[in-house]
């Protein structure tokens, strides 16, 4: 928000319904707002000479543009692209471009920073600074698209700096408006939205019918182990978790992607595996395995090959669909658990 003004590209359908009616002009003025913003992304309101002018002026007093620019990028070996943004407030937040066969992913950040202290992850060194507006999110995909030139992006995934369901009311707007079939149009299917593990806003998705996939970061099978590298867990135990993600699973239809970093000699043990499989058993899921992807000072190590092959082999056994996830930018510091790394840098 700037001077009071919402953010134009922060705004959904029912959101510009409200704008029409507030200055008399007629609600399906809303469908060609926002396809001509979110699909043609034109957000130059005097050039849009259908709407009445009465109209275009309102819109005009009660929005801006946020301002987000693309500050620096760096490029893997791999074709990741990692984009470094500035804020209008000169915050940074980090996005990642992920090439992949037939498909472009856009690993996008909900948060200045991160609060929930994960203690094998490189963005929760940074604390938590701020929440991000659902403008600002909205920008990274039209910065990242511009980036991406002819290759458009397919996937989103909110996996980015920050904890999405702790900034859940931008994050739901940010969901309908990429859904929306007259503006941004992804398919729920390839609309993702991560989370560490916050009880309520699993549910709450659930409820609030909120068109996306969801992915758990479970990374541990007991809860001493899980306290101690993710706190969260001392609010929210394991127990609990897993009675939302089958709640949400139960009442969406939808499968869960559950998200566990392995980590050497710390969850990586075939009695965890097997218990992994107890915890899981009737939830319809799939298990991405991802070795952990280092980073300076960090305690931890990623297990041998042979190790995470044993750990998913006892999945795949009890009938689990279990893939280890091939990270990508690490020679960027772009992976899972990395961003924050070029922020460090650019600010030194």
């Amino acid at each position: 928000m700037l001077e009071n003004r919402s953010s134009l590209i922060g705004l959904t359908r029912d959101d510009f319904v409200r704008l029409c009616r507030q200055c008399d002009a007629k609600p399906i003025h809303a469908i060609g707002l926002t396809a001509n913003i979110f699909r043609h992304g034109n957000t130059n309101i005097d050039d849009m000479a259908d709407l009445p002018a009465s109209l275009r002026e309102h819109i005009k007093r009660q929005t801006c543009i946020p301002d987000v620019r693309i500050s620096h990028s760096m490029r893997s070996m791999d074709g990741t692209t990692k984009l470094l943004l500035e804020l209008a407030d000169g915050g940074r937040v980090e996005c990642v471009l992920i090439p992949g066969k037939e498909r472009l992913t856009l690993c996008i950040s909900t948060q200045q920073g991160c609060a929930m202290g994960c203690d094998f992850c490189l963005t929760a060194r940074a604390g938590l600074s701020r929440h991000l507006d659902t403008g600002e999110m909205v920008a990274q995909v039209r910065l990242a698209q511009t980036e991406a030139g002819r290759e458009k992006i397919r996937n989103l995934v909110l996996m980015g700096m920050g904890e999405p369901l702790h900034n859940y009311d931008e994050v739901a707007r940010f969901v309908r408006i990429a859904t929306d079939p007259v503006g941004m149009a992804f398919s729920p299917r390839r609309v993702t939205v991560s989370t560490v593990g916050l009880v309520p806003a699993i549910r709450r998705m659930a409820e609030d019918h909120l068109l996306c996939n969801l992915a758990v970061s479970l990374n541990a099978t007991t809860n001493d182990v899980r306290s101690r590298i993710m706190p969260v867990n001392r609010r929210y135990p394991i127990a609990d978790l897993i009675d939302a993600v089958r709640y949400f699973a139960d009442t969406t239809g939808r499968r869960v992607l559950i998200e566990y970093v392995l980590l050497a000699g710390i969850n990586d043990a075939d009695e965890d595996a097997h218990r992994l499989c107890e915890l899981l058993y009737g939830i319809s899921c799939t298990v991405n395995l991802l070795p952990f992807n280092g980073f300076a000072e960090s305690n931890y190590r990623c297990p041998a090959d042979a190790r995470v092959s044993t750990f998913r082999a006892i999945l795949s056994r009890a009938g689990f669909v279990a893939v280890v996830r091939e990270s990508r930018g690490r020679d960027i510091l772009a992976a899972c658990g990395q961003l924050f790394s070029q922020i460090q840098v650019r600010a030194a």
